[in-house]
């Protein structure tokens, strides 16, 4: 159970790290390859178009678990009250949200990501060599740029995807998203 547990956890944290990330592209375009049960597809983006519905699935996932990752890491770490209250709402809200995403992707055969990627990781490394105030400091700023780039996301998911139960998935997160980004930004206004 606990290894259940643990696989669950860092599955989590790699989708909200990977969704608060957003796409880096910032010019021209990129190829982005997405693996599926039964294939791999190559789609390619510019950072003026909507992500395929499979690339944003995968990103939105590694996103989420790192949102649960670190939100467990504040709560845990966190010297601020406010800030462990944030992190026990990101394990809450970002662990609901993955498991119906988890629940959608397997409908339609879409393996997600099951661990952190490099740059996840590293943030993870870093946020956990953190203590007192400058880890409170530093996960809040984490915290609100992941969330612009989630918001962002499902943003364009939400008014560009092809996949009506990706886009409504889409469309009823971004609400929640930008709630935790107003928080966020309120508590970094609050810290000392």
């Amino acid at each position: 159970m606990k290894k259940i547990n643990l696989f669950m956890t860092a599955a989590v944290a790699v989708a909200l790290l990977q969704a608060c990330s957003g796409n880096k592209s910032t010019s021209g375009s990129d190829s982005s390859t997405v693996k599926t049960d039964s294939s791999v597809t190559k789609a390619k983006t510019d950072s003026a178009t909507a992500l395929p519905d499979t690339a944003f699935a995968a990103k939105a996932a590694v996103g989420g678990m790192a949102e649960v990752a670190l939100g467990k890491m504040a709560a845990a770490k966190g010297t601020d009250k406010q800030v462990k209250d944030f992190g026990n709402m990101m394990v809450m809200d970002h662990g609901k949200a993955n498991a119906e995403l988890m629940s959608i992707a397997k409908t339609k055969n879409i393996t997600l990501p099951a661990g952190l990627d490099a740059e996840h990781q590293a943030k993870s490394d870093s946020l956990s060599k953190l203590s007192g105030t400058a880890f409170d400091k530093a996960y809040v700023q984490t915290m609100i740029e992941g969330h612009q780039k989630t918001l962002a996301l499902m943003q364009s998911e939400a008014s560009g995807g092809k996949d009506t139960e990706l886009k409504a998935f889409a469309a009823k997160t971004a609400p929640v998203v930008q709630m935790h980004l107003e928080h966020i930004q309120k508590i970094q206004g609050s810290l000392k």
